[in-house]
């Protein structure tokens, strides 16, 4: 990716941002389970980071994905894995598919006061019984005159409890399941939508997390994103921008995961000396710091190419899967060399630990990732030849 001289100022403005009015307040958000998003999404708002590469007529800044992935790994800068994923939900999994294909109406309604920051945004499309199995999902929007009638449910729901609507796929027919589908903007308000809980979750601490159920919640058929049916497909070309966030946002957060251990190790005398001088330890530490400098490249790749307005599932697929692996084979290595400081809640590089295990599971798990990839390899029934 060739950032340019464009990119400079935006970057430095989000980079005071981060250490001025996020990472002072992270270790509260952490130890109470929340953090303030309509506040923090107001201000990011404000500043015009909710929708750099959205339309400009709904507010957005209208630039190329570029500045979007500028954004995400800048993120990697706040002391938590949790702040940074809702943001990303918010600009990256919640909202692409509604400025891409929802009706100006549509877009005015639920984009306009997401991009301003006014609106809290979440997307519905895991289920208790349907995680990375998008086409298993369960619930039904039935046909009733202008409107649809909801019923169902949703599972690990980022900002679930504060959001003010929710971009939910749901069942809108009874055909094939990869076309029965549609992307519906439901308010969070709506008479029978019911926050069941907040989840405890092992990681990601400050982001809230909920499990929401729908019984028969009446929303107008002019919420639905495009056309009817389409749903899967929205939701699959939305998950290619998810999954670059993803991979983008842990560059910077693993740097500093690296940079932190080199300045523990430095520092922690044993056996008569730093525990860095040790060659498994910084030798070690290289090679992980190498790792991310070819996820990097891979992410920036796929991002040139979306850019470039070709089809980036097999690059995005790719950065993923490297960046779940990563996200458990880095802050393991090195929370190790911490040794009984690393168990302590009370360091980064455990934090770390913890919030990176999910990149292996949020977005889609490994394991769809691999096959998707084998698919496209020609690998697996119903693959290219």
């Amino acid at each position: 990716m060739l950032f340019t001289a464009d990119h400079d100022e935006p970057r430095r403005i989000l980079q005071k941002f981060i250490q001025s009015d996020i990472n002072p307040h992270v270790d509260e958000w952490e130890n109470a389970g929340i953090f303030p998003a309509h506040d923090l999404f107001k201000k990011l708002g404000d500043l015009g980071f909710l929708g750099l590469n959205k339309p400009v007529e709904y507010g957005g800044q209208g630039l190329d994905y570029s500045y979007a992935l500028m954004m995400a790994e800048e993120l990697g800068a706040i002391n938590c894995g949790a702040v940074p994923m809702a943001i990303g939900v918010q600009t990256d999994m919640a909202t692409p598919a509604l400025a891409k294909f929802g009706s100006d109406e549509l877009r005015k309604e639920f984009l306009a006061p997401s991009i301003a920051g006014d609106y809290v945004a979440c997307i519905g499309v895991s289920e208790p019984g349907a995680g990375s199995d998008v086409a298993g999902i369960k619930t039904t929007a039935k046909s009733d005159g202008d409107d649809y009638v909801i019923s169902g449910g949703k599972m690990w729901i980022t900002n679930g409890t504060q959001a003010d609507w929710i971009c939910l796929l749901c069942n809108t027919g009874e055909g094939p399941v990869h076309r029965n589908k549609s992307l519906i903007c439901v308010p969070m308000k709506s008479k029978g939508v019911t926050i069941a809980r907040k989840l405890d979750k092992l990681g990601m601490r400050s982001s809230d997390t909920a499990q929401i159920y729908f019984d028969e919640v009446r929303v107008p058929k002019r919420n639905r994103i495009g056309e009817e049916g389409k749903g899967f497909t929205y939701q699959m070309v939305q998950f290619q921008e998810e999954r670059l966030w993803g991979a983008a946002a842990c560059l910077k957060a693993h740097e500093k995961t690296i940079q932190n251990t080199i300045d523990y190790t430095r520092g922690r005398q044993a056996f008569g000396k730093p525990l860095l001088d040790n060659q498994v330890i910084h030798f070690r530490l290289a090679e992980l710091q190498t790792e991310v400098e070819l996820l990097r490249s891979l992410v920036y790749r796929a991002a040139e190419a979306l850019v470039a307005g070709e089809d980036v599932t097999e690059l995005a697929t790719m950065a993923k899967l490297k960046a779940g692996r990563l996200g458990r084979e880095l802050p393991d290595a090195c929370l190790q060399f911490w040794g009984g400081m690393g168990f302590m809640n009370e360091t980064l590089v455990s934090r770390s630990y913890r919030d990176s295990r999910l990149t292996a599971i949020g977005g889609g798990a490994d394991e769809v990732m691999l096959g998707i990839l084998c698919k496209m390899m020609g690998t697996l029934p119903g693959g290219k030849k």
